[in-house]
């Protein structure tokens, strides 16, 4: 018996060890040189990050960077052949379809948090921005306190929803606290006056105003709840692929190129209606442009 059990127990460890090998996923970068494409994934509302723009085709600040990401995965891999697949995700799909591999990376505007992080990896952040509210013009709604006892919207599968039910929570304000499927739905909400504000990451809500049929409906108020991270969303334990990730996201800070796409996207007219953000770069984002943190939010 024992012989017995000094031959078969090394036999299960080997066989455990096996096992454990054969179900780790390929790394991003070997997926993407043996199947020859790479999926990226886009919003299609979020501006300027990702959305649809002239012909149904995504742009934006974050598809732009993503594209200077896809030029060196080519590089590396050798593969100057890759094909391209693009994939639209919203709030609820986006980190069950990176988790799954049917999109490689995505490129919109998700928060860095501690919570994602335990599900997904992120990029070195590449904007910070806060939850305010976007009411119908000459709405007597300008701080957190006004919307005491208030229809509020926002979007499904957000960290807004979570910080508007700690606010509500945390000043005893009894918010009604509304989920709408998207973010067009939440400003639809806002506008037939079925909701009195839209809670929402504040550039968003200047994108969204920007986009209107009549962006004079709108005005954006309050004073940002909670200041968070955007960051490019990877699959969980890749390092290789963070690497190559945060390291052209380097390069495009220390060229000067991040600065002239920021220009580009928050400072200048752009598609579909040639409106101008005018959003200058927060404090936040300067500093993170030297530090280079992947630092989740609070």
């Amino acid at each position: 018996m024992k012989f017995q059990l000094s031959i078969a127990l090394p036999l299960l460890a080997m066989w455990a060890s096996f096992c454990a090998q054969a179900q780790t996923p390929p790394s991003t970068l070997d997926k993407v040189k043996a199947s020859g494409a790479i999926t990226v994934a886009y919003r299609e509302a979020s501006i300027p990050f990702s959305y649809l723009g002239a012909g149904g085709q995504p742009v934006g600040f974050g598809w732009e960077i993503c594209g200077r990401i896809v030029d060196e995965v080519k590089r590396v891999t050798g593969r100057s052949d890759l094909s391209i697949k693009s994939q639209a995700v919203t709030s609820q799909n986006r980190i069950p379809l990176i988790q799954n591999g049917t999109i490689d990376i995505e490129c919109g505007s998700t928060t860095n948090n501690a919570d994602r992080g335990k599900q997904v990896n992120f990029s070195t952040n590449y904007f910070y921005t806060g939850t305010r509210f976007l009411i119908k013009s000459g709405a007597p709604l300008k701080t957190l306190q006004d919307l005491k006892g208030r229809k509020v919207v926002s979007t499904t599968g957000t960290t807004n929803l979570l910080v508007m039910r700690k606010a509500s929570k945390e000043h005893n304000l009894d918010i009604d606290l509304i989920a709408a499927k998207d973010h067009g739905e939440s400003a639809l909400l806002v506008e037939s006056g079925r909701a009195d504000a839209f809670a929402m990451d504040d550039i968003l809500l200047y994108g969204i105003k920007a986009s209107a049929a009549n962006p004079s409906t709108f005005e954006v108020v309050g004073d940002a709840l909670q200041i968070e991270p955007y960051a490019i969303m990877l699959r969980k334990d890749d390092a290789a692929f963070k690497k190559l990730v945060d390291g052209v996201i380097a390069t495009l800070i220390s060229s000067g190129d991040f600065e002239k796409l920021y220009t580009k996207w928050f400072l200048s007219p752009i598609p579909p209606k040639g409106i101008n953000l005018n959003a200058p770069m927060s404090t936040e984002l300067r500093a993170n442009l030297k530090a280079l943190s992947d630092k989740p939010a609070e």
